[in-house]
């Protein structure tokens, strides 16, 4: 296993290295085949690790690499940390980075700049690789803070657009915010514990529950305090309610950098660091109920926010942050493999859905409003099941007596479980919010595929299209390169009705090629199979998580004890979502005009996104670019240019000018300036002997 850790980390690193710096050099085939072979290689390496686990054959090991820091009392090296917990993370982040990687062969593929974003991709993978085997907090923030600089670079792969340059900057902005957190939490688990040492952190955090310490002047719980500094840092990366409005204006990156950002690397790292160090939040119980409150909140915020969104990547994209809302509430009350089992199940059916959008967005001339589409099903078959496959698992369809169903059921299902089963009154509060969650899931899940696949075309009022159209575009072959992608922050469409536009309006879309099909294949089995595979040892077996990460047998017990009603609420609340996305996008397409003009308050409300984005911007964003113009323009320019470099060149072209004018040219003030001085001279050395 030794060897195999080794290769699976540095590989990718190697890749994005010589990808990146040969670049042009190298050439767009040989940056693909060596990014795409190395991620492959990972993955190959990563499934029989997890599989050893699962089948009890493996064993916890660490992995020395090199002799990091050694300061004081404070030392560490850098080691690889390969655990239940760590192999799970593997095979999701290599299966679907070496994915997203053969899907941008062909997405990408008129891109003059493919060796610098294979480049970026290799090395957000690595980065969350570093994260996930950390085994101790400074390495783990090192990680931390890699996929936090590659979502950067990603996001704004496209640096020309000035849009995408903005999200990449507020992405990296708002995570500074929860990164101040996570720090905090570093620095005074290090002052409580005298390590840094993950291992040895957890085997003494039961020991400091109920300890106070001072902060600020109070006394609070020496426990509550460091988890609520780390989940701040966790609230950052995965796009918790409060600090998750990064997250949708992400889609400014190509669509693999969404489904890679989504699935796999970024949004998960808070999830995965909540588990990882779940003996301390078990000694946390203020902080545990944050993270079930917040949970849920994000949970149902961005399910309705969802239900109004036009953009298909934007949808997908708060389906996301809701999902999320999921596994931490999970990991609130208690059910850390439970949270885990729903990150993995949410890994595959969230690729396939992104890669699937990035498809139609493909076959569509990279229109991405739904508005726009329309009678898709037969042009491209193959992405539309695809998108069923995925539509069906995220909105857990499953029969419970049946045991049978798609990935969501088996995941989401248990997680709203284990909440009910918790028997507090907080978690009766996230099993309810998470079912109505799960109805709004449902609701704008199957209003994405009607809208999209159902109906009749209409494309012909798309502007996009009618580009394609009027300049002979109008097949798979000859698209429009993907930096005429627009993540829809700004609709331009004032259309009311999702049935304006009707008529193909001449273009002919065409199914993506192999190199996209391929992957959003292999993904659909994990979307069907994933979750009937694996729900055994995530959820029952105490074995399979080991020492990974504090498993609560009780909770597992109360979960499968729960009354038959809870079990059936997730399969209820999916049909009844289904039937009135049914009801209003193809049996009578007038409902959604009809209640945006009955409630257009609320739906304003939620179309805008609860007003983050404008209240943030009145509180925090112009407040800082006013207080920015008043240092720049009174204290840069006013006073530190004035009697600084300024006042000094000032200095020297009066001096200069006075200079000037003595150096006249006369041959007669020249000598009676040498006259006056010889005389003063004389004068002086008389008066020094007189003296």
């Amino acid at each position: 296993m030794s060897s195999s850790i080794l290769i699976i980390v540095l590989l990718p690193l190697l890749a994005a290295i010589v990808a990146g710096l040969g670049n042009r050099m190298l050439g767009n085939f040989v940056s693909k085949l060596v990014t795409t072979g190395a991620l492959f290689v990972a993955c190959a390496l990563s499934w029989p690790i997890f599989l050893g686990f699962v089948g009890g054959t493996a064993t916890s090991e660490v992995v020395p690499v090199l002799q990091w820091v050694q300061s004081g009392t404070m030392s560490f090296d850098w080691a690889l940390r390969v655990d239940t917990l760590t192999a799970v993370m593997l095979v999701v982040i290599t299966t679907v980075s070496a994915l997203v990687h053969l899907y941008s062969w062909g997405y990408m593929d008129e891109d003059p700049d493919q060796p610098r974003f294979f480049a970026y991709l290799s090395l957000f993978t690595f980065a969350m690789l570093m994260l996930v085997t950390a085994d101790n907090l400074v390495q783990m923030f090192f990680g931390w803070e890699g996929v936090g600089l590659a979502s950067y670079l990603l996001i704004g792969f496209w640096f020309k657009k000035p849009s995408a340059n903005a999200a990449a900057i507020k992405a990296f902005v708002v995570n500074r915010v929860g990164d101040l957190g996570f720090m905090l939490g570093i620095f005074g688990t290090f002052l409580v514990f005298g390590t840094l040492s993950i291992p040895e952190i957890l085997e003494a955090a039961p020991g400091m529950a109920g300890s106070t310490v001072g902060f600020f002047g109070a006394t609070v719980d020496t426990m509550d305090l460091l988890c609520i500094l780390l989940f701040i840092g966790a609230m950052g990366k995965s796009a918790q309610l409060g600090l998750h409005t990064w997250l949708p204006d992400a889609m400014e990156g190509p669509t693999p950098v969404s489904a890679l950002i989504h699935a796999a690397t970024m949004v998960t790292a808070g999830v995965f660091m909540v588990c990882r160090l779940s003996p301390m939040f078990e000694a946390a119980p203020t902080a545990l109920a944050l993270v079930t409150f917040i949970g849920a909140a994000t949970c149902i915020f961005a399910a309705t926010v969802g239900t109004t969104q036009w953009d298909i990547k934007r949808v997908i994209a708060y389906s996301t942050c809701s999902q999320l809302g999921y596994m931490f509430f999970a990991a609130g009350v208690g059910a850390y493999g439970v949270a885990m089992f729903h990150l993995f199940t949410h890994a595959f059916f969230k690729a396939l859905l992104f890669l699937g959008a990035g498809s139609v967005i493909h076959a569509m001339h990279h229109e991405q409003d739904m508005r726009y589409y329309g009678g898709l099903r037969k042009e491209i078959p193959f992405t539309f099941w695809a998108m069923m496959f995925g539509t069906l698992a995220i909105t857990g369809v499953g029969v419970y007596h049946l045991h049978v169903g798609f990935a969501g059921f088996w995941s989401k299902d248990a997680v709203l479980e284990a909440a009910f089963g918790r028997g507090t009154e907080l978690g009766q509060v996230a099993f309810f919010l998470g079912a109505f969650a799960a109805l709004l899931t449902s609701f704008y899940s199957w209003r994405l595929m009607f809208l999209t696949f159902w109906g009749k075309p209409r494309w012909a009022a798309s502007e996009h299209i009618a580009h394609a159209v009027h300049d002979g575009h109008d097949d798979s072959e000859d698209h429009n390169p993907p930096k005429q992608e627009d993540a829809g922050e700004d609709v331009t469409h004032s259309v009311p009705s999702p049935a304006y536009g009707a008529g193909t309006g001449g273009y002919h879309p065409h199914e993506s090629g192999l190199t996209m099909l391929i992957p959003l294949g292999i993904l659909s089995l994990g979307a069907i199979f994933a979750g009937q595979f694996f729900a055994g040892p995530f959820i029952d077996d105490a074995a399979f998580w080991g020492e990974s990460i504090f498993y609560n047998e009780n909770l597992v017990h109360a979960l499968h004890a729960v009354p038959y009603w809870v079990k059936y609420t997730p399969l209820v609340v999916m049909l009844v979502g289904l039937f009135f996305a049914w009801l209003a996008y193809l049996r009578d397409t007038t409902i959604p005009a009809t209640f945006v003009k009955q409630f257009r308050l609320l739906h304003a409300f939620l179309f805008n996104k609860w007003y983050f984005d404008e209240v943030y911007d009145k509180i925090f964003v112009k407040p800082a670019f006013w207080l920015g113009r008043k240092f720049w323009k009174i204290g840069d320019e006013g006073i530190i240019d004035r009697f600084g470099p300024n006042g000094a060149a000032w200095a020297v072209m009066r001096g200069s000018g006075v200079a000037r004018r003595v150096q006249s040219g006369s041959l007669n003030l020249y000598a009676l300036v040498m006259l006056a001085g010889l005389v003063a001279a004389i004068s002086w050395i008389i008066s020094q002997g007189a003296n």
